[in-house]
């Protein structure tokens, strides 16, 4: 049976999307407690819809992270870029003290940010890196 792993962040995922919603709730609480005679012009409205949006982009790249490990490789979405890795191109991974994410280190000697595993997660992440780095082995 294949031995297949999914690995996405905890603490930081939760924190995106609270704060997305809280955003848009205020947002609206706002819009809606302004006096009638506060009006803005097209270009005003249009700046803040894309300053918002952007935002809202920005957060669901954090909160979509996934590492996905299987029998060929891993598979790590950061945001919204996809980076495939078989595993004999993978040298290690790397994670220093105080470090916000582990690094897959490639033979190549390219790194990729592996965004889904957060320190911050502490024992959760400690199990991650030490999966994946059984896996090498």
């Amino acid at each position: 049976m294949p031995d297949l792993r999914t690995f996405r962040p905890g603490g930081a995922r939760i924190v995106a999307y609270v704060v997305a919603v809280i955003m848009l709730v205020f947002t609206a609480v706002i819009g809606v407690a302004l006096p009638s005679s506060a009006s803005f012009t097209w270009a005003e409205n249009l700046t803040l819809g894309i300053v918002i949006l952007a935002v809202l982009v920005l957060l669901h790249g954090v909160g979509r992270s996934v590492v996905k490990v299987d029998d060929a490789g891993i598979r790590v979405l950061n945001g919204y870029r996809w980076h495939v890795v078989p595993w004999s191109e993978i040298a290690g991974f790397a994670m220093n003290a105080g470090a916000p994410w582990p690094t897959l280190v490639t033979k190549d000697d390219d790194r990729i940010m592996l965004f889904a595993i957060q320190g911050s997660d502490g024992p959760y992440a400690r199990e991650a890196l030490a999966y994946l780095r059984g896996r090498l082995a």
